[in-house]
């Protein structure tokens, strides 16, 4: 190839303004299918991205200002600033695009996935959808729970199993390793999916949601029943108001026991396994068998009265609540005992502990009172549940829930929230979802160098764009 001019470019890098002498060659023999085709130097790429003005270390640099340290758009601006870099605010959001389609473009690359999958035995997927806001395209991310990598990241308008089975082929293409195991939410449309992508696949149905599912009628019921718990013990305020201005011990006393009442009334329980009502219930019946034995020693004073005949009368008006609740939610504690498996008892034993554990909570619904419409819920929930729950007892580090993924996107709306500050999500995560989640839990994990985002394949990066 010979060379046939010379371009000139300016670029803005951390280090000051840089210009660029760039000798451009070509091929001069006719009839080849390279003829007279440019070739610009391969250092120009290591340096900046084609027709932008900002070096790849300025995008490296907002990259992990966003996503490692929370930053806002404003306040990476400010930072550049302060740096000496003359840029407008709207181009630091270019640059994030850019950042974010980038670090994508590396992560999810055949050759590296292949290349950090070889050590492995498999992969096991996780599989779930995360809908940054409602009415908007939902995100499918698939991870790989031994590594921690994330392998894809898709926008669908539709959940269907006929649009996430092709997503499951696509990663089996791309890791190159054999899938050892699924575990998901256990969504219809997922457990279809993986029959017609993985057949043969053990797919473990996250436990997790199947007791959150199965136990939500009794978890209601306790609710309710704080609910009324926590109108009739609402008195506490006055009580309080009554103290104010006064620093004697009694008064003091008072003010503990009222602050431990309200602590009790405001501490909200979480499905499945956390009974809030119940909870509130122990500790107010603790709370007034403290009141009682202040009694006894030396005589209550007047607002421990009142606090105690306040506790009293809400125990007793809700006393016929409780027996129903307390034995539904026994039943849903041993059912999370055996599941757990503390014992490390194979899959075939724990099936048996727990298919004979429903049998008779079905055989004895009738205990349960009023709830014995919520232990049918049970029951039906199980069944449904129950051909995916066993197999993490029998594939070594297949995980019983998929909360590894679940608490990844808890975290992106985490890091969302601080950086964006809003409680909805940023128009940038609905739209751009598929790369922004990657890059990044990328970053947070491990920090990207300019040299890193330098070695890109820019072919794939431009059918990227294009497609975003």
């Amino acid at each position: 190839m010979h060379l046939r001019y010379e371009n000139r470019r300016h670029l803005v890098m951390l280090s000051g303004a840089v210009r660029l002498r760039l000798k451009i060659r070509w091929c001069e023999q006719e009839g080849c299918s390279r003829f007279h085709v440019p070739y610009r130097p391969e250092a120009e790429s290591a340096l900046a991205l084609p027709q932008q003005e900002f070096g790849l270390d300025v995008i490296t640099l907002v990259g992990l200002l966003r996503h490692r340290d929370h930053r806002s758009v404003p306040e990476i601006h400010a930072a550049l600033r302060e740096r000496g870099l003359e840029i407008a605010q709207r181009s630091v959001t270019n640059l994030l695009d850019r950042y974010d389609e980038l670090l994508a473009t590396s992560l999810t690359d055949t050759r590296r996935l292949r290349r950090v999958l070889q050590g492995q035995r498999g992969v096991i997927l996780a599989l779930d959808g995360l809908q940054p806001d409602v009415g908007h395209e939902v995100l499918w991310v698939v991870r790989d729970c031994l590594s921690g990598e994330v392998l894809l990241a898709r926008s669908l308008l539709s959940g269907t199993a006929e649009d996430l089975a092709p997503l499951l082929r696509e990663v089996v293409a791309a890791v190159g390793v054999p899938v050892l195991g699924v575990v998901s939410d256990g969504q219809t449309s997922i457990r279809r999916a993986v029959e017609r992508a993985l057949p043969g696949v053990p797919h473990q149905l996250c436990q997790f949601h199947f007791l959150r599912e199965a136990a939500l009628p009794i978890f209601e019921a306790d609710r309710h029943a704080k609910v009324r718990l926590k109108a009739e013990v609402r008195g506490v305020r006055p009580i309080e108001r009554a103290l104010e201005g006064r620093d004697d011990p009694v008064a003091e006393v008072a003010r503990g026991y009222c602050a431990a009442v309200r602590s009790a009334i405001t501490d909200d329980g979480r499905p499945p396994l956390a009974a809030s009502g119940l909870q509130l219930k122990a500790r107010l019946e603790a709370v007034a068998e403290s009141l009682d034995r202040v009694a006894e020693k030396g005589g209550p004073s007047p607002p421990l009265t009142r606090l105690r005949q306040l506790i009293g009368r809400g125990l007793e008006r809700t006393a016929e609540l409780w027996p129903d609740i307390e034995r539904a939610y026994d039943w849903v504690h041993r059912a999370a005992h055996i599941l757990s498996n503390e014992a490390g008892e194979d899959a075939t034993k724990v099936q048996r502990r727990f298919d004979g554990l429903v049998a008779a909570i079905t055989r004895h619904r009738a205990k349960a009172g009023s709830l014995a419409g919520a232990i049918e819920h049970f029951g039906k929930v199980t069944r449904s549940y129950r051909p995916g729950l066993f197999h993490c007892y029998a594939l070594p580090d297949l995980p019983r829930t998929d909360n590894g993924l679940e608490q990844l996107f808890g975290s992106q709306r985490y890091h969302e929230r601080r950086a964006t500050g809003r409680k909805a999500a940023s128009p940038a995560l609905v739209l751009r979802g598929e790369v922004r989640v990657i890059a990044a839990t990328a970053t947070r994990l491990h920090p990207p160098t300019a040299g890193d985002l330098g070695h890109v394949d820019r072919q794939r990066w431009r059918d990227l764009r294009r497609r975003l």
